[in-house]
């Protein structure tokens, strides 16, 4: 048996979104996102579901802080939704949504359970995106104006901040499914990712000259260690291209202020990408951060068959399941391998950043109940072999400094609606009953002994 211990002061915790898990999509002054758009369309949506009720935790919240008290978290990760607090993206504040977060931070800080506060997780003021969403530069101002009351507002009791959740996901991956237009705009994406940076650099300089300046403000990647399929300088070559275009263009510019020149001279070629402005990277050097984020739940692999398909992204990624590999419900491989050695490449590479995992976990179908508690073995070995090889990467020199399961509630998956579920804690979505799963009692346990044992 081996006995695993993680550093003293290490933050464990769950995370969540707010149109995944809030509800209550119309009350109290609440503005329309466009996720409320998006699932009041036909056919999007798995099974026609909406974000309308989801988990109602902006009624039940005290509820669900009782729940992580039981948990033995000791931070919560959540997202503010920036229509409740303004409700046209910009302008008139709505007092009601104000007060919703107020309250939560509260309840959160009155149960000893620290409040880390995402930004931006996707759910876009539909009036910002009538205007051109992410490609048009007005809506970089006006997060910053927003980015601004929030440290205001509430610095003096949050302090730690995250400016995005995984930007490759709502702009180029989103964009060119033309989720929110009904037509791909893969080009438009890029332009869209590289503003997101631009905004996230003017909302890291307006926390260091906010009157609550006094935390730590980081932002959130969802990143991915890809391995070539063979030995093959083809697949080496595919797997470069690929960690390109899903990894070093998000850490580059946020870590060097630079983008990948091959992945510049990709898109210039393919999409007639412009030129990256000298003042927005100037702007990105200027405002380093404090921690990064990573997202992780599986690796990527990847093989090219000739090298004509080095251009072609679809036909690299190779979603063939390995015979003897684990995969989760939604289809995602379990690699704790890859896991340990995204996080060594990132330490390698990036200079020793303090790292938090601010998502981790697995999809279940979590239809065995037994005595109350859903019998979620799957999930549970899933978290013991990532723990385990967090644990590992820390021994190696890696800064990490906490670790946050995706999701302390099933709740809303976007496009796949309520047919997935991801949390510690199932919800009945006809009652909104809350059930403990196994591997929320495991993780309880964990935390409270900072660690566990494993063979």
């Amino acid at each position: 048996m081996k006995n695993i211990r993680f550093p003293k002061n290490f933050l464990w915790g769950t995370a969540t979104a707010s149109y995944q898990i809030e509800g209550a999509w119309n009350e109290d002054g609440k503005g329309e996102s466009i996720w409320d758009m998006v699932s009041h369309k036909p056919g999007i949506i798995r099974n026609g579901d909406t974000g309308d009720i989801a988990c109602d935790h902006y009624h039940r919240y005290k509820e669900d802080i009782q729940i992580m008290k039981q948990l033995n978290v000791n931070a919560y990760r959540f997202s503010i939704s920036w229509p409740r607090i303004f409700p046209s993206g910009r302008g008139e504040i709505n007092e009601k949504g104000v007060a919703f977060y107020d309250n939560l931070i509260n309840e959160l800080l009155k149960n000893e359970i620290e409040p880390v506060v995402t930004l931006y997780h996707w759910d876009l003021p539909l009036a910002l995106h009538k205007i051109g969403s992410w490609e048009n530069r007005d809506v970089i101002e006006a997060y910053v104006e927003y980015t601004k009351f929030m440290f205001d507002h509430y610095g003096d009791r949050v302090k730690k901040w995250i400016t995005f959740n995984e930007p490759e996901v709502f702009t180029v991956m989103f964009y060119g499914a033309g989720l929110f237009t009904g037509k791909s705009n893969i080009k438009g994406g890029y332009i869209a990712s590289t503003n997101v940076n631009v905004a996230h650099a003017k909302a890291v300089d307006a926390y260091r000259n906010s009157k609550n300046s006094d935390g730590r403000i980081g932002i959130t990647l969802n990143l991915s260690h890809v391995y070539p399929q063979s030995n093959s300088t083809l697949d080496a070559k595919a797997a470069k291209f690929i960690d390109g275009i899903y990894n070093r263009w998000y850490l580059d510019p946020i870590f060097r202020a630079e983008y990948p020149k091959d992945i510049l001279d990709y898109l210039k070629e393919r999409y007639n990408f412009p030129p990256i402005s000298e003042n927005d990277l100037k702007l990105l050097k200027a405002n380093p951060i404090d921690f990064l984020g990573v997202n992780n739940y599986s690796c990527t692999r990847t093989a090219a068959k000739k090298p004509e398909d080095l251009s072609s992204i679809s036909k690299l990624i190779n979603r063939r399941r390995i015979k003897g590999h684990e995969y989760s419900q939604y289809g995602w491989e379990v690699s704790p391998e890859g896991f340990y050695d995204l996080l060594v490449r990132i330490d390698k590479d990036y200079n020793h950043p303090p790292i938090y995992i601010t998502e981790n976990g697995m999809a279940g179908k979590d239809d065995i109940i037994e005595n109350g508690i859903v019998q979620d073995e799957d999930r549970l070995n899933y978290l013991k072999q990532y723990f385990e090889n967090a644990h590992r990467a820390i021994k190696d020199g890696v800064d990490l400094k906490g670790y946050f399961i995706w999701s302390l509630l099933d709740n809303f998956e976007w496009v796949a609606g309520y047919s997935i579920r991801f949390g510690l804690i199932r919800v009945n979505y006809e009652t909104q009953e809350r059930l403990w799963k196994k591997s929320a009692q495991w993780y309880r346990d964990v935390i409270a002994e900072n660690g566990f044992e494993t063979l």
